[in-house]
């Protein structure tokens, strides 16, 4: 199985791009993982956020196939703690689906379009978080998530 992480908007910050670098590698150990960044939308001053959020929904389901499952990490979505997320990651491996995609929205969220499209919705924290760290968060527990599956230390530390 694949798995790819959509978001929308580069991260600037070296730091985090550096840990998302250093976690994505380590989940590569795994699984084949893609980190695509869709880059932010050019001239947004004269765009309602509807508007925004439905150019960005179009440009995030180019990116799918529809045999691929799309999640989307949404504030109102399911809330796991990692043992329950590794269970999830296991689920989706044993239906035999080739390509698993987890989307981080843009600043307004999701379009209806893509709300449509979606095959469910995981929340990470009821804590807001920069989109930049959710980045960092997510694929951190998708790699904390492998570990648990592997039976693995890193989980513990």
């Amino acid at each position: 199985m694949n798995i790819k992480l959509i978001a929308i908007g580069k991260t600037d910050n070296k730091n985090l791009q550096a840990l998302i670098a250093d976690y994505s590698k380590r989940l590569g150990f795994y699984i084949k993982f893609d980190f695509e960044v869709i880059p932010d939308l050019k001239k947004v001053k004269n765009l309602s956020e509807a508007q925004q959020k439905e150019k960005e929904g179009e440009l995030i389901l180019a990116k799918t196939q529809t045999s691929d499952i799309l999640i989307l990490l949404d504030e109102n979505g399911k809330q796991l703690d990692s043992v329950g997320f590794s269970g999830y990651l296991q689920k989706h491996m044993n239906s035999g689906i080739k390509t698993l995609i987890f989307v981080i929205g843009g600043p307004y969220g999701f379009s209806d379009t893509v709300y449509n499209r979606a095959n469910g919705k995981l929340g990470l924290s009821k804590m807001t978080f920069s989109h930049q760290m959710v980045r960092l968060f997510f694929i951190e527990q998708l790699y904390r998530g492998f570990t648990i599956l592997r039976n693995e230390p890193y989980h513990h530390h």
